[in-house]
């Protein structure tokens, strides 16, 4: 079973390599490693037996927080880890007294959405050609408090 946990930077190269496999336009690991330092953010890992399964970042701003990336090794899916990721993001962001949280999605993306509605998100409009390779609307999702 997966352990969640804050990522760290000695996670960033196997992050972003899961990151890169996942995405079209994946975040390097510089990236990571740049948004663990800032203050506001929030960043967990789950892992098991030393190998890192899935990840989520969330930006925070006054009472408000943006997920940035979740992604799941897809080896390693529908085993819950996704929404393991969700229910320990939302219970940080609780403890960071964050009101909302919003997020972006691919229109296509069915499983991540029925995930996200699973945890509480709504869709609340769309982001006409938010991704790029392939350019795609995102759906725009927020969940309260």
């Amino acid at each position: 079973m997966s352990i969640i946990r804050s990522m760290r930077a000695e996670d960033a190269t196997k992050v972003a390599s899961l990151e890169a496999e996942i995405f079209s336009q994946p975040w390097s690991e510089n990236a990571f490693l740049d948004s663990l330092r800032l203050p506001d953010t929030i960043f967990l890992v789950a892992e098991e037996s030393g190998v890192i399964q899935g990840y989520i970042g969330m930006y925070l701003a006054v009472d408000e927080g943006e997920i940035t990336n979740v992604a799941v090794d897809p080896a390693c899916r529908r085993r819950g880890i996704g929404e393991g990721l969700l229910t320990e993001m939302k219970k940080r962001a609780t403890d960071h007294k964050i009101a909302r949280i919003v997020l972006e999605v691919r229109v296509s993306n069915e499983g991540a959405i029925r995930l996200y509605e699973k945890q509480g998100f709504s869709s609340v409009g769309i982001r006409r050609g938010f991704y790029e390779f392939p350019r795609e609307d995102a759906r725009i999702m927020v969940c309260a408090l």
